[in-house]
């Protein structure tokens, strides 16, 4: 896997623990961006991208959609 080319912001909480639960699950960012479209997350690559760089905020539906992918309450986002 890629390893990140940028320092992570501070836009948001979840990000970093998104891309490592990710990670830990053997799915690529093309295979979730694809998850989360299929669950009705309407999301591109690069803001995906942004939202695991902690680069832009995370809506409540992303939130809540992420943890419903990865099968997580979504208080497991914010450990």
């Amino acid at each position: 896997m890629k390893i990140r080319k940028r320092d992570y912001g501070d836009a948001n909480l979840i990000g970093k623990r998104v891309e490592t639960l990710r990670k830990e699950r053997r799915i690529s960012q093309k295979d979730f961006i694809a998850r989360l479209q299929v669950a009705g997350l309407d999301i591109n690559p690069t803001s995906y991208s942004k939202l695991e760089g902690q680069v832009r905020i995370a809506t409540d539906r992303e939130v809540y959609t992420i943890a419903r992918v990865l099968e997580i309450p979504m208080e497991k986002l914010f450990e």
